[in-house]
């Protein structure tokens, strides 16, 4: 039996440069994998098929998956004979603009990868990856890095420097289609400072990160559905440096530089009843 932890990423920026013909946007975002996981366990059966699990009814468990379509991807690819079978621990909040499923469906290549000893590098990987979703290379990679194009050109940056993060998922699930068709038909007023994050990074500057987190996908989000500004309000009232929403949302994200904050913020965001999903974490780099 093999086993792989899938972890979630955080958006310390996220900008939107404009839109391709096919249709994908073209970002610069500085991505960042945090302390927060899935569990995917692969084996070998006879059968020639591929049998995924999972631990809530309301994860697909057929071609809809990430999973199972990589699995399908690597049996069809390399003419495996034998099929598999795949438990996944979710952990990682859904549709919550952490990348849940891409990692997953990373973490997928690795598993097939090491079950089957299939001679596959990252940099195929990647190349395999981005026709089935635009995060999926960054999650095989992983760690903090710069991420253009539709995602899928990517820079390693030094890790992110050290401290403590919150995530809170309230209870709602948002469309990444709704969110960016909703872009499409606005200017967007303000673009992040994608160089100086990444400068922030280099110089170990993390109130230097904290100034310049920003995402032009929260106006649209954060607009529809006003819990998302209350909780960042009170993650910053509570000793986050600053609080952010993630990806397209509504996970928000408060960074903070002491751990004492950090639990004193987790139980304020407890109390409130606002995110039923609350996790407190730390930057990682995985080093796949």
């Amino acid at each position: 039996m093999i086993t792989r932890k899938a972890y979630g990423k955080i958006n310390l920026g996220l900008d939107v440069c404009g839109r391709r013909e096919d249709g994908y946007h073209i970002v610069r975002m500085v991505m960042q994998n945090v302390d927060i996981y899935d569990t995917l366990t692969f084996e070998k059966n006879n059968s020639g098929n591929i049998c995924l699990t999972a631990n809530k009814d309301t994860i697909p468990t057929d071609e809809h998956n990430l999973i199972y379509k990589v699995c399908d991807l690597l049996i069809k690819k390399y003419d495996i004979k034998e099929g598999v079978n795949v438990h996944l621990e979710k952990n990682i909040p859904v549709a919550a603009g952490m990348a849940g499923g891409s990692t997953d469906g990373a973490a997928a290549f690795y598993g097939m990868k090491e079950l089957f000893d299939l001679p596959i590098t990252k940099e195929q990987m990647c190349e395999l990856s981005v026709k089935l979703g635009a995060d999926i290379p960054y999650c095989i990679l992983g760690g903090t890095m710069l991420s253009e194009g539709i995602g899928e050109i990517l820079s390693p940056l030094p890790d992110m420097p050290p401290c403590h993060i919150l995530v809170g998922k309230p209870d709602i699930n948002v469309s990444t289609g709704w969110v960016y068709t909703e872009l499409d038909s606005k200017e967007i007023d303000s673009h992040p400072d994608i160089d100086g994050m990444c400068e922030a990074i280099k110089n170990e500057d993390l109130k230097g990160v904290c100034n310049r987190l920003s995402n032009v996908l929260e106006p649209v989000t954060k607009t529809e559905y006003e819990v998302i500004g209350k909780i960042e309000d009170l993650m910053e009232e509570n000793g986050a440096i600053r609080a952010i929403m993630t990806g397209s949302g509504p996970t928000v994200f408060g960074i903070f530089d002491d751990e004492e904050k950090l639990k004193k913020a987790y139980r304020a965001i407890k109390e409130s009843g606002y995110c039923p999903e609350l996790f407190m974490s730390k930057p990682i780099n995985p080093l796949y």
